[in-house]
């Protein structure tokens, strides 16, 4: 299990570098999401995939400004941004904090470092409830360590893969979830394959959570794009 079911994306050209960001990422305990270009990371929906984004400045096919540019103008627009980059002037560490990241890190990196602030951009992020394996969403109560959803004062039953599925829509909530990114991060398929299960597991999911709007939530199609848990 990864920590706290959380996945950190790297957009890296350079393969040592991006071999080394994975090592030390997978040793804390997080999964990881490689992209070697700003068109692979579009492609592979990188942005609905991983939880907080290590971006580089200097890329073949586009500037790092460029792809938080993208980023924050598109539909998951509150994904974590942590620039990763040798660009170290003040003037680039100005410019890339006011594009909208969330921190800076020069390269080369100190390991502790870099995954000390990964941690802290998360907890920022996500709060100091989903660093103690609670999500609170009122009316609803995810826990991550019994694993059970509290819907007010209702548990409410839920298979293992509902379960999955339910705590990785809740911690991107307001945010588009593909289908490729469910199967991927949720079933461990390759989103080549063709079925129909996330469709009817978030089908299963929206009625037994009562995702339809009447506790202030709905779980939404997003049409050719997937999923967002969104307010009501």
């Amino acid at each position: 299990m990864s920590k706290r079911g959380l996945v950190i994306g790297s957009l890296e050209d350079d393969v040592e570098q991006a071999a080394l960001i994975q090592l030390w990422l997978e040793g804390a305990g997080y999964d990881t999401r490689i992209f070697a270009s700003a068109a692979e990371f579009r492609r592979g929906l990188g942005s609905e995939g991983v939880d907080l984004l290590l971006l580089d400045w200097m890329l073949p096919d586009a500037s790092g400004l460029e792809v938080l540019e993208w980023i924050r103008t598109a539909g998951n627009a509150d994904l974590p941004v942590v620039f990763l980059t040798a660009r170290a002037s003040e003037s680039d560490i100005v410019r890339g904090l006011e594009a909208g990241a969330d921190d800076y890190v020069v390269k080369p990196p100190k390991q502790g470092e870099l995954l000390a602030r990964v941690a802290a951009v998360l907890r920022r992020r996500a709060g100091e409830a989903d660093a103690a394996a609670q999500m609170e969403i009122p009316p609803y109560a995810v826990d991550l360590t019994r694993r059970r959803v509290r819907i007010l004062d209702r548990d409410i039953e839920l298979t293992q893969r509902e379960f999955e599925l339910a705590s990785y829509l809740f911690r991107r909530h307001g945010r588009i979830v593909s289908r490729d990114a469910l199967l991927e991060n949720v079933w461990n398929l390759s989103p080549t394959i063709t079925t129909r299960t996330v469709d009817t597991h978030v089908s299963r999911l929206r009625k037994k959570l009562e995702l339809t709007g009447e506790h202030g939530w709905k779980l939404t199609a997003v049409y050719q794009h997937g999923y967002r848990l969104e307010q009501a």
